[in-house]
């Protein structure tokens, strides 16, 4: 359920695996995304079994409306009887409070200064990436008191560079922006590797404490990947502090 779980000073990050849920074929089990065909029973089965599996309250996890934007939300409860905005991260200064970044071949970035007292979670896909979700992300916590050099960086479970097949001419226009990106596939073609591209971008920011998850979600079982088929769950990162 709980692939990847670290704890520093405070500071808690979780990443889920495809397994432990209630979600048939072909969201197979823990899927925990809400906008992707499954049973919405199902899916709030799923949320309340992973968050008390992290000891977190079900109804205390902010979720997001995730567009492949720059947009980030700051946040001090869940969002309750109204809609959920469109945001592609979320950040507060509430302890006690998760916050969750939906993925399924897009790198899931969790973010915490725990001195501060100032948490994030984001959703770094291609474009976001490209966008510059990362940097806006950090620019919303240091404006809360957070200090990049005191910031710890968990990234989860995500598609490799060396399975992340895009034309050339995105690979252009990505490594354009971000070089780190740059990449090419174990048969030889053009790829993109956004997790290098995100790594990148943090320790330009001075973001030093930082670890990448060696998932591939293309290549693992354990793991939802849209790119490998298409209809499937989505994966879940979550970060909070104490």
């Amino acid at each position: 359920m709980i692939g990847q779980r670290d704890t520093v000073n405070g500071a808690h990050f979780g990443f889920t695996d495809r397994w432990g849920g209630v979600s048939a074929v072909p969201y197979e089990e823990l899927n925990l995304g809400g906008a992707v065909g499954d049973d919405p029973a199902a899916v709030t089965a799923n949320r309340e079994l992973a968050a008390k599996s992290l000891g977190l309250e079900p109804a205390r996890v902010v979720w997001m409306n995730q567009v492949h934007g720059a947009d980030v939300a700051v946040v001090d409860g869940p969002w309750g009887d109204r809609p959920v905005p469109r945001a592609d991260a979320v950040v507060t200064t509430e302890r006690g409070l998760g916050l969750a970044v939906l993925t399924a071949d897009c790198v899931p970035v969790l973010l915490a200064d725990p001195v501060a007292g100032v948490a994030a979670a984001a959703h770094a896909g291609r474009p976001g990436m490209v966008a510059g979700i990362v940097p806006a992300t950090v620019r919303a916590m240091t404006e809360l008191g957070a200090d990049p050099a005191r910031i710890v960086a968990r990234t989860g479970p995500a598609v490799c560079g060396r399975c992340y097949e895009v034309p050339e001419e995105m690979r252009a226009e990505v490594a354009a922006v971000e070089p780190a990106a740059y990449a090419e596939t174990s048969w030889g073609t053009p790829a993109v590797d956004v997790s290098a591209g995100v790594h990148a971008q943090l320790e330009r920011l001075g973001v030093c404490d930082r670890a990448q998850s060696p998932v591939c979600t293309r290549e693992s079982k354990d793991h939802f990947s849209y790119r490998r088929d298409r209809t499937t769950g989505r994966l879940a990162g979550y970060v909070w502090l104490d």
